[in-house]
């Protein structure tokens, strides 16, 4: 009787780890199929908590009635994003024009590098072959066009985020204040999107001003790039810095020391020391379980999936928490493994 009911115990197990696995598979298929109405509504959920914030400003400190507040806070919103949208556009027509050069100054480059090598290395590679079978830069013309063309497309959805942004906030005051679980989300989320947002665009006007004063061209270009790539967590600034090389080598070489080292110490400084001091236990996620994250929604959404990857991680773990029966994923997700390592002490 023991052995068959161990039998049928260890029998449902596997069939529910099978219909997990069963239902991860079909739920990640449906997100990507989605992927059309799933990104302008989960990027308009997010700028709406973070908008929150700001509507909050104006009832507390300014003593407006909810109704104006909301009000000024769309029109403020709107401001800001015909600002951010012109700025990105110019950035992005600079870019596109400038893509052949880019690609011609990065195969300089890497003939460069390779014949500063040692002997032995470089006949190697000759050997081998060109250099751009060591390196792909004829791939870097078309990387920038199709990373530019995702961002259009992104603005392209604009219109669409805009309405979702503008009912969500509508709803959201007619309604009372937020309590619970959605209270600890809204809060943490508008805490990432406030501060993440600061740092990134005090990082960006730092960086291309530093470009634009030591005389690298596409400086705007880059300081707008800095800008979105430093919502990638950790890959996003270490592109950032490299992104700008090849164009330096019209530089001088004290100018090319402080084009890649002020930017590193920018990034440096602001990413690792200030966010983090800011941030606090905002996240309590593990940076493998972010990477992780990254490459997840990187491959579902892409360009749109890597920004939005730690905010839904962020929901995600905050839920997680909230169950008995899930609350060891949202420790593992923390990266505290205690429960796994020991399941049985109470």
């Amino acid at each position: 009787m023991n052995q068959s009911q161990e039998k049928e115990k260890v029998t449902r197990k596997v069939d529910t780890v099978s219909l997990v696995i069963i239902a991860t598979i079909l739920t990640g298929v449906a997100i990507r199929w989605l992927q059309p109405v799933l990104i302008p509504l989960v990027l308009s959920l997010f700028v709406t908590v973070g908008l929150s914030a700001l509507i909050r400003w104006f009832e507390i400190k300014l003593r407006i009635p909810r109704a104006p507040a909301v009000g000024a806070t769309i029109i403020l919103a709107g401001l800001a994003f015909a600002l951010i949208s012109s700025v990105i556009s110019a950035s992005i027509s600079q870019l596109s024009n400038n893509a052949e050069t880019y690609q011609e100054m990065a195969a300089n480059l890497v003939a460069l590098v390779v014949s500063q090598l040692p002997a032995s290395v470089g006949n190697y590679i000759k050997e081998a072959g060109h250099t751009s079978s060591l390196v792909p830069v004829s791939a870097v013309g078309p990387l920038i066009l199709g990373a530019t063309d995702t961002f259009l497309e992104i603005l392209s959805k604009s219109l669409l985020v805009i309405i979702f942004v503008v009912f969500l906030m509508i709803g959201q005051s007619r309604s009372s204040s937020s309590s619970g679980i959605w209270a600890e989300i809204e809060g943490r989320i508008q805490r990432y999107i406030v501060i993440k947002s600061l740092v990134s665009a005090l990082t960006g006007i730092l960086v291309g001003l530093t470009l634009w004063t030591i005389g690298v061209p596409m400086a705007l270009a880059f300081g707008l790039l800095t800008f979105l790539l430093n919502f990638v967590p950790s890959v996003g600034s270490f592109m950032a810095i490299l992104l700008p090389i090849p164009l330096m080598l019209s530089l001088t070489g004290p100018q090319i020391t402080l084009a890649i080292t002020l930017p590193a110490a920018i990034h440096f400084v602001l990413g690792n020391i200030l966010e983090p001091k800011w941030m606090k236990d905002s996240l309590d996620l593990h940076p493998v379980v972010i990477l992780s994250g990254l490459i997840f929604w990187g491959m579902l959404w892409g360009v749109a999936g890597m920004l939005l990857a730690t905010p839904i991680l962020v929901v995600a773990k905050i839920l997680l928490s909230k169950f008995e029966q899930t609350k060891a994923l949202a420790d593992l997700l923390a990266g505290r493994l205690a429960s796994f390592r020991s399941p049985r002490a109470s």
